[in-house]
């Protein structure tokens, strides 16, 4: 049988700049994507000396904390056409995620767990990079113009991105924010190898309002503009890999997984509608379980429970031991005390320690009466047991 003729590739559909960059918001939107803007790749000599100077302060005044990756190639963090020289057009796409009640209710629940609103659902990577691709294929496909994809993973700058693209501007809180949207949107962008028509960069619409920096259980914001990750929840509890500081301990509260007090605060969000996107919706798993059926997941119940989800990234190590913490600012002794009392014996010495610092709150006098003979391979869990205990 005669091998059949190659299939022709199509001949790319000419497009004006104005009339691709119509197809291109028509595309996102018909995709689901909220909110679309267009700013040029490369970034002006004013904008990129601003950036790299307030990274670079950041970045010397350790406020990055554990996360390293901010302090690395900053040269291109600064500005998206060093990412890819052919770079011309940089398209900023958002994605609402707004929560239908406010966060903060679950708090009111010292027994049940705080949740970030983001990882209520499917893990946002996978949802906005499933779109961009669709997109940029969209692309491709029809007008042959190169791109590239990146969300939340690549050096590149979203916030400012999404700024200098007319989608909202960096809030007090570091975040953006959106007239239409709130502070509750996820990013991504494509860079495209052609130039098109831009968008009018966003002002600040903050004027004096500080209700975020207000709202800071811990007080992570020095100055308007300014986050100190290593006071941040969201950083505690997601990316800080060893014991969280005693005295932020009792701070936390139930959060388990990231905070949104500073988000939900954000008088803008009365402009904020709920998720259309239905995989961002809450998943049971996250829907304010409770502490005590979290405490008792080993590593296997915990990639079931969360396999999905952008909870599943920090390892099971590191959500137990968030977990004991809010076990031990719970005040609920007699629930509590006995999933503590099964995680003293925990096979991770970040889990025991956690545990020991929950036993000192919960029941102090138990804990001075045990800390005499207690003995550990481990030196971080040894100091846990030196320090003094909630005991009046």
């Amino acid at each position: 049988m005669a091998a059949r003729p190659p299939i022709p590739k199509r001949a790319p559909r000419p497009a004006g700049p104005s009339e691709l960059r119509q197809a291109i918001r028509d595309e996102a939107l018909r995709l689901g994507f909220d909110a679309v803007g267009f700013a040029p790749a490369t970034a002006g000599t004013e904008a990129r000396r601003e950036r790299l100077q307030h990274l670079a302060t950041y970045v010397a005044q350790g406020f990055h904390g554990d996360m390293g990756w901010l302090s690395e190639r900053t040269e291109q963090r600064a500005d998206p056409s060093t990412l890819w020289p052919e770079a011309r057009t940089v398209v900023s796409l958002a994605l609402n995620y707004a929560p239908p009640d406010d966060p903060r209710l679950v708090q009111e629940s010292p027994d049940r767990a705080a949740i970030s609103v983001y990882a209520h659902g499917r893990d946002y990577h996978d949802v906005v990079k499933s779109k961009l691709k669709a997109l940029g294929r969209f692309v491709w496909d029809i007008y042959r113009h190169e791109i590239k994809v990146f969300v939340d993973t690549a050096p590149l700058m979203e916030k400012p991105a999404a700024q200098a693209a007319g989608l909202g501007w960096q809030g007090k809180h570091t975040n953006l924010v959106s007239r239409a949207f709130g502070s509750w949107l996820f990013l991504g962008e494509l860079l495209l190898s052609v130039e098109l028509p831009c968008d009018t960069p966003e002002q600040d619409h903050c004027g004096h309002c500080r209700a975020c920096l207000d709202a800071c259980p811990t007080g992570a914001f020095p100055a308007p503009h300014r986050l100190e990750a290593r006071r941040c929840i969201s950083y505690l509890t997601i990316e800080h890999k060893g014991p969280i500081a005693p005295e932020l301990r009792p701070l936390l509260g139930n959060r388990i997984y990231g905070c949104d007090d500073c988000l939900a605060v954000c008088p803008w969000n009365k402009f904020a509608q709920e998720a259309r996107e239905t995989t961002l919706r809450p998943h049971p798993a996250q829907a304010a379980p409770l502490l005590t059926d979290l405490a008792q997941l080993d590593d296997a119940a915990f990639r079931r429970k969360f396999s999905g989800s952008a909870i599943k990234r920090i390892g099971r190590d590191r959500f137990v031991r968030n977990v004991a913490y809010a076990l031990g600012n719970s005040g609920k002794a007699d629930t509590a005390l006995p999933a503590v009392e099964r995680l003293l014996d925990d096979p991770s010495p970040l889990v025991r320690g956690a545990a020991v610092w929950a036993l000192s709150q919960l029941a102090p006098q138990e804990f001075e009466r045990r800390r005499t003979g207690a003995q550990d391979a481990n030196e971080s869990v040894r100091r846990e047991w030196e320090r003094p205990s909630a005991a009046p």
